[in-house]
């Protein structure tokens, strides 16, 4: 996967980053700071993409 391919991310999370980007280019930042803030607020919130297979496992007893 190349660097910053955005295809592990789930579509509430490309969401949730054109709504940051769109309130920070709305504040006034240029579009590559919008961009880049976006996706570390949802890198910081998620913990990056989650579509399956992002590793998590079921605890088995």
């Amino acid at each position: 996967m190349p660097r910053g391919d955005k295809s592990s991310y789930t579509d509430k999370q490309k969401r949730q980053a054109a709504d940051i980007e769109a309130s920070e280019l709305k504040a006034g930042r240029s579009k590559k700071d919008a961009e880049r803030i976006a996706w570390a607020t949802v890198n910081k919130q998620d913990g990056g993409g989650l579509k399956s297979g992002a590793g998590h496992k079921k605890k088995t007893d």
